[in-house]
């Protein structure tokens, strides 16, 4: 009964599924990551007086009919907020068919249920996702003051949401849209902290090469921001969707510690991810944050993006007395012409050895990110990449194939050359069936995604890879690589 329910201004949901995006991986060997954004629009939403709640699906392991029936049994909520971001940015794309499910089987429940779409995928393709999704609303845009208006004129019984920044709706049945509303700039006033109190905290598992210093210990662990959006503009990716143009800035060192601290001293966590899309790059941002967690004398084991040209020197003794015990390294191809054509860095082969060599030096590991099937990747390109990346033997390594994801350049040349996409969003995502890579200027997606898959087995199969795992990280590492290997991904282009 109505009566029962627990009323809530703003719901925010977390939608995923592990078994569709990860299959058998995603039962003990990916992360399953607090959604740290939700959690800002959480904190947000509380400081200007509205009530709030968080449902996390792949935390909860729910089905997205499992978590229609849970808000419709327990909450009574003015709008319903689906956070579609990701820990990368592919996987908002990934996690529309779970986001729209969520939605539709909601309104079969509640018929009166008001829903809004946010994240990256819904910004990039704001009037489609209206059109096919079971939503009344969706954002362009960041997402937080979007919400509050929002909900705020629902509460006070408003016929129009003319003048909400960044927002899509209907009106007398025609789509509509607002003018696009100005981001945060003061995110520390603004948008200080996350809602880890609304967050199932004991659900949390770090990656698993995350820990390889100490295997059994991946719980507790969380990821958050210490920055929105990114300077760089590589075509492959969509991060910025949400943010557009000179979208970058950063959380202050003292906000920052003020949540380590939260998370060491209230919920025990040693693993934390800086989920930034760029974390080494500004100095005064990342020393100062050194510095303050030095100065705390915490154990903890992070890791943060990096790329080949912004680890500086004088970063690496701080972030390794910092806690920093793994830099990932977009390192993409190993074919200098190919990351051109990408808008990746003009560094060469020898500076990318060079760098994952300082790192490894200054007692940090590396996992360097490597993508087969960029547009102007051949075979002979993509060996180049594995070749590069037997080379380096990082102490683990990501093999992604190119996607066209909405909001990146690459969707929009494949949008205007023709070339064919996935079915369905799940076949955005790296790992699933149904996965569906770019095609490039000389290679089928099929040819693509077989190269990857091998490049994959070959790389963690590698006895010279091996070898260094087992003097660095010990066997019981050694033997967690051979059961993930053991794991074959079907797909269905290749035949499976």
């Amino acid at each position: 009964m109505v009566a029962d329910k627990q009323k809530v201004d703003v719901l925010l949901v977390n939608p995923g599924s592990r078994q569709a995006v990860y299959q058998e991986l995603g039962n003990e060997f990916s992360a399953i990551e607090p959604p740290s954004l939700a959690g800002l629009f959480a904190n947000y939403l509380r400081k200007k007086g509205l009530s709030v709640a968080i449902v996390d699906a792949p935390a909860q392991n729910l089905s997205p009919v499992d978590v229609a029936a849970h808000i419709a049994q327990t909450w009574q909520p003015t709008l319903v907020v689906m956070v579609v971001y990701g820990f990368q940015p592919s996987a908002s794309t990934q996690n529309m068919p779970a986001a729209g499910e969520t939605c539709r089987a909601l309104k079969a429940q509640m018929l009166d249920c008001r829903i809004m779409m946010t994240g990256t995928h819904p910004a990039a393709l704001p009037a489609r996702t209206l059109h096919e999704e079971a939503v009344d609303f969706v954002c362009d845009r960041e997402g937080p003051e979007t919400i509050l208006q929002t909900v705020r004129a629902i509460k006070n019984g408003a016929a129009s949401f003319v003048g909400i920044p960044s927002l899509w709706y209907r009106a007398s049945g025609v789509a509509m849209s607002n003018p696009p509303g100005e981001l945060m700039d003061d995110l520390d006033g603004e948008m200080p902290g996350v809602a880890w109190d609304l967050m199932p905290m004991d659900k949390y598992r770090a990656h698993n090469w995350h820990c390889f210093e100490h295997i059994t210990e991946r719980m507790p662990y969380v990821s958050m921001h210490t920055s929105l959006g990114c300077p760089y503009k590589c075509t492959f990716c969509c991060i910025n969707a949400p943010f557009g143009k000179s979208s970058y800035r950063m959380w202050s060192p003292d906000s920052v510690i003020k949540e380590i601290d939260i998370l060491v001293t209230k919920y025990g966590v040693k693993n934390i991810k800086f989920v930034d899309e760029m974390f080494v790059l500004n100095a005064n941002h990342v020393i100062g944050i050194c510095d303050r967690i030095i100065e705390r004398g915490y154990d903890l084991n992070i890791w943060a993006y990096a790329r080949v040209d912004t680890v500086k020197d004088q970063f690496l003794d701080k972030l390794n007395r910092a806690g920093f015990r793994w830099l990932a390294l977009g390192i993409e191809s190993g074919s200098k012409h190919v990351r051109d054509g990408v808008e990746k860095g003009r560094f060469g082969s020898i500076d990318i050895i060079k760098t994952v060599r300082k790192i490894q030096d200054a007692g940090i590991n590396v996992i360097g990110n490597y993508i087969f099937g960029l547009p102007d990747d051949t075979l002979e390109s993509m060996q180049e990449t594995l070749d590069l990346a037997i080379e380096a033997n990082c102490e683990f390594a990501n093999f992604y194939c190119a996607m066209a994801y909405p909001g990146s350049k690459l969707y929009t040349m494949a949008v205007e050359k023709g070339w064919e996409l996935p079915e369905s969003w799940i076949g955005y995502s790296q790992h699933s069936y149904e996965t569906m890579p770019l095609r490039t200027e000389v290679l089928t997606s099929a040819e693509v995604l077989k190269f990857r898959d091998d490049a994959f087995m070959k790389y963690f199969s590698n006895p010279g890879y091996l070898s260094f795992v087992q003097e660095k990280f010990g066997e019981e590492v050694v033997q967690h690589l051979r059961d993930m290997t053991k794991i074959k991904l079907k797909r269905k282009i290749l035949g499976d």
